[in-house]
């Protein structure tokens, strides 16, 4: 079975056509299906048309969040309602096209865990097409998952993917890279794009910014949470290698007899040196409290948080 989970704000104008596109898509593909719309505090009409398709179809459900909490928290109520084995996730502004579902899971059928689709001609302002190649290139880097396009809302996951994930913020850009982390098999393809018919853009510069912060959190959970001291005490070693060699060079002219207490060079010396310890400091007590929270974790529970699949 496929969950299509469907987040939208303000889109009265597009869903009855949107339902209608996932159900060709799907009914040709003889998978049963059902349609997740999750209304996260529309203004307009959509509450109208979500209960008259609710009413009308046997396979739509429709979540209603009390007010306008963001993507994430649309997504998260919308993952919590899915009975299916497999997810899809779409936007509701008619861009990403429908018809590209059953390659989505053609390629989960090869073996994969998710796939993310890739708008390679994206029908955008010039300006956004720039922050989100900008955004993505730096994504990759930053985390070292290699997507050209994780803000593509056009995703198929297999249901325990997503089990156990939290998201708020801006987390949904990055849910390949969270995925990627916890050793699930990641693809993406190339989807069809198209023109907005209705409305109008809420995404700008500012949530680009705010999914940057949120990129270090997740690219820090990743790699770090487990081994904090590796990040803290490596940042922390640099600094007092630095801070040691300025004051060993220090040390080196005064014996010689030249005057270092009105150099500044010793105040930057000390600095890192002492900034240095307290990065191992923060590292080691970061350790203590990851150590504290694995111990807790039954060892059943540690297990199955790694293990894919058991051969009796």
């Amino acid at each position: 079975m496929v969950s299509v989970v469907v987040p939208l704000l303000n889109e009265e104008r597009s869903l009855e056509t949107l339902y209608h596109e996932i159900a060709d898509a799907l009914e040709a593909q003889e998978r049963p299906f059902e349609v997740i719309f999750v209304d996260d505090g529309s203004t307009d009409g959509s509450r109208a048309v979500l209960a008259r398709l609710a009413s009308e179809t046997a396979n739509v459900v429709v979540v209603h969040l009390r007010r306008n909490f963001g993507k994430a928290a649309a997504l998260q109520a919308g993952f919590l309602e899915a009975r299916g084995d497999i997810v899809v996730t779409i936007d509701a502004d008619l861009q990403d096209d429908p018809a590209e579902i059953p390659q989505l899971l053609a390629k989960l059928d090869e073996g994969f865990d998710l796939v993310s689709g890739w708008k390679t001609r994206r029908n955008d302002p010039l300006g956004r097409r720039l922050f989100s190649r900008l955004f993505n290139w730096a994504t990759a880097v930053v985390s070292g998952v290699r997507l050209h396009d994780v803000n593509c809302g056009l995703k198929a996951y297999r249901a325990e993917v997503l089990q156990g994930m939290r998201l708020y913020g801006e987390l949904h850009r990055f849910i390949p890279i969270l995925a990627s982390y916890r050793g699930f098999r990641v693809a993406e393809i190339p989807v069809n794009h198209r023109a907005r018919q209705h409305g109008r853009s809420r995404y700008g510069p500012e949530r680009y910014l705010r999914g940057f912060f949120d990129l270090l959190s997740v690219t820090f959970m990743g790699r770090y949470r487990h081994r904090p001291l590796h990040l803290f005490g490596g940042v922390g070693l640099v600094m007092g290698a630095f801070g040691f060699v300025i004051l060993l060079y220090l040390t080196v002219l005064k014996l010689w007899g030249e005057a270092i207490g009105h150099r500044p060079l010793l105040t930057l010396g000390v600095l890192f040196i002492v900034v240095g310890i307290q990065f191992v400091s923060l590292g080691l007590l970061s350790e203590l409290v990851t150590s504290q929270h694995e111990e807790r974790l039954d060892e059943r529970e540690r297990s199955e948080q790694l293990v894919e699949e058991v051969l009796r």
